[in-house]
């Protein structure tokens, strides 16, 4: 029987046929993407560099010797490599277990192709189970929570935690934000979901990649490597 990581590893090795020779790349955050950004290493000669979504993703590649660009000075970006804490069988995701949930939402849009890549355990019919995390502007906090209480049905309590880092300490995103992880969702229509938590004064964005939802899923798997689109 394969360990979760080692259908991560599948998956990662699998995307590396979804990049193009001499391009810049996008390169998403997580412990998929990890794996990923070793693979990418071993072919480094054949990208001309990446574009990161978070500084955790920027320093790996830069050990790595892998050239970071900025967003900004990027025309062209045809493949965006990301994972995601969940993803359902339209491609629709939520994302932003690591926190860089906002600067990956700014790369994928610009990317043209988004791969997806992750393990059997992320693959749900309904997303939800992992709790959706939204970023917000510090003193925006308690009014976007009480917000998202309001998601609240009869037996159904949405329940909103503040992220903390350790101890007391409030975790912070690479922009200077605070997330609220939204316990007790059970999302049966991520689009319109997605563009109401968007709405709240507050929000910088929130963790559902459903209006932008992946390309291409590949699946590390019990029974091998799946491709799904």
């Amino acid at each position: 029987m394969l360990t979760q990581d080692q259908m991560k590893l599948a998956a990662a090795t699998k995307a590396l046929e979804f990049i193009p020779d001499d391009a810049v790349i996008g390169v998403g955050t997580g412990s998929t993407v990890n794996l990923f950004i070793e693979q990418l290493a071993t072919i480094k000669h054949r990208v001309q560099g990446a574009v990161s979504s978070s500084e955790a993703t920027t320093a790996r590649l830069k050990a790595l010797g892998i050239p970071v660009l900025d967003l900004a000075v990027v025309d062209d970006l045809p493949v965006y490599v990301d994972g995601a804490d969940e993803v359902n069988h339209y491609l629709h995701m939520i994302k932003g277990g690591g926190g860089a949930l906002t600067r990956e939402k700014i790369v994928a849009a610009v990317a043209k192709e988004f791969i997806c890549i992750a393990d059997e355990t992320k693959y749900v019919t309904v997303l939800g189970e992992f709790p959706l995390p939204v970023e917000v502007v510090p003193m925006a906090r308690s009014y976007v929570a009480r917000q998202m209480e309001r998601l609240s049905k009869p037996g159904i309590r949405v329940h909103p935690e503040l992220r903390m880092a350790s101890g007391d300490k409030v975790f912070q995103t690479d922009n200077g934000n605070y997330i609220l992880d939204v316990h007790g969702l059970n999302i049966a229509e991520p689009v319109s979901l997605e563009t109401y938590i968007n709405q709240i004064a507050g929000v910088v964005t929130n963790g559902l990649f459903a209006q932008r939802r992946a390309d291409v899923l590949i699946l590390g798997t019990q029974h091998g490597v799946e491709v799904k689109r």
